[in-house]
């Protein structure tokens, strides 16, 4: 019979290939459970993060002037900015801006109303008038609330009907087209 330690292989006659193998296994385990403490201290970084800070500025907030159309009343345009504040990085911008070129001008450039429609011609002035609401204001601009327009009456003669003439000229360009 054989004794108990020729039947068992001790640890000092194994293989350099089977110590190379648990060398192998050993530096795997070893690179998991770093890689598993890895992500479980990431992620309680993020959970240990306190909410974001509050900036603490002593800028005051941007003050714009008027749109400065680049060329001629209406379109693309500048504008300058400024702020006050001791610790104030930037102070004074320039911002790009456009005036539409349908509004009317002649309240303001940065101010849209809403106008009813046009009132009876007045026979003493000649003139019909609306009024309008301030629909809207660009950047904070200096707007009337209400603005009333006149313009001067159209004719006070009846209109001749249209709707004959433009009959006969249709039937005119067919007989020519036919003819040619």
């Amino acid at each position: 019979m054989q004794r108990e330690d020729e039947q068992i292989p001790s640890r000092r006659m194994q293989s350099p290939q089977d110590r190379l193998q648990r060398r192998k296994l050993a530096a795997v385990f070893l690179a998991f459970v770093f890689i598993l403490v890895a992500v479980d201290t990431a992620g309680a970084a993020k959970k240990e993060k306190p909410e974001k800070k509050v900036k603490k500025s002593d800028c005051g907030a941007w003050q714009w002037s008027v749109c400065v159309p680049t060329s001629g009343d209406c379109g693309l345009g500048t504008r300058e900015g400024t702020r006050s504040g001791a610790e104030c990085k930037q102070t004074m911008k320039t911002q790009r801006c456009k005036i539409p070129c349908n509004w009317k001008k002649q309240f303001g450039a940065e101010c849209k109303y809403q106008f009813q429609a046009w009132g009876e011609c007045d026979l003493n002035t000649a003139l019909k008038t609306r009024t309008g609401s301030l629909k809207r204001a660009l950047h904070n601009a200096d707007c009337q609330k209400t603005v009333t327009i006149s313009k001067p009456c159209g004719k006070l003669t009846k209109p001749k009907p249209q709707a004959e003439s433009k009959k006969k000229k249709k039937e005119g360009k067919k007989q020519e087209k036919m003819l040619d």
